[in-house]
């Protein structure tokens, strides 16, 4: 996965990025680190403040911060903004209930000066339950689509099973070879 898209990578010089990982209370941020950083997904618990993998390989470090996304935590997202070169934004797509509400929180960060211009991957998790709703139909009722002051893809994924984690990885590595060009 992860590594896949550092050793593409490996002809550049050292390079560091810094990747935010935000979503609601539940989306499966901390279950999609350990899958991008190769580890076990079996048992994972609420992340109380927040995780930082950092990946070395072939010169190249990824540091992506994983933040909890309790209602408590997340005014203290914008501290980790600054200096972000991608914005990773996960969504329980099984969570219909919540999509209003983890639209209004998206909204939100993509206004933050600190993101301006910065791309966003959007993984639509949890495509493995019966009841999520398709990426597409995620993406237009964030209005991604209005978004155009940035480049943005929305990625149908389980983080559980890693289905569509790649695809996503490939986009972040294709938008860091085109920041470079």
């Amino acid at each position: 996965g992860l590594l896949s898209v550092i050793q593409r990578l490996k002809d550049s010089p050292e390079q560091e990025l810094r990747i935010v990982l935000l979503g609601l209370d539940n989306a499966g941020k901390t279950t999609l680190l350990k899958r991008l950083a190769s580890e076990e997904v079996s048992t994972i618990t609420p992340t109380q403040g927040f995780n930082i993998k950092s990946v070395h390989s072939h010169g190249f470090k990824l540091n992506v911060w994983d933040i909890g996304g309790q209602r408590s935590v997340r005014p203290y997202w914008r501290k980790y903004l600054s200096s972000a070169d991608l914005l990773i934004y996960v969504i329980d797509s099984a969570d219909q209930k919540r999509f209003e509400e983890t639209g209004q929180e998206l909204a939100e960060l993509t206004e933050e000066e600190s993101l301006t211009g910065v791309p966003l991957l959007v993984f639509a998790n949890k495509q493995d339950l019966g009841s999520a709703a398709p990426a597409a139909e995620i993406a237009e009722g964030l209005s991604l689509h209005t978004y155009r002051d940035r480049e943005w893809q929305i990625q149908a994924c389980s983080a559980l099973s890693g289905e569509g984690v790649q695809d996503g990885m490939n986009w972040i590595s294709s938008q860091i070879m085109n920041r470079k060009k």
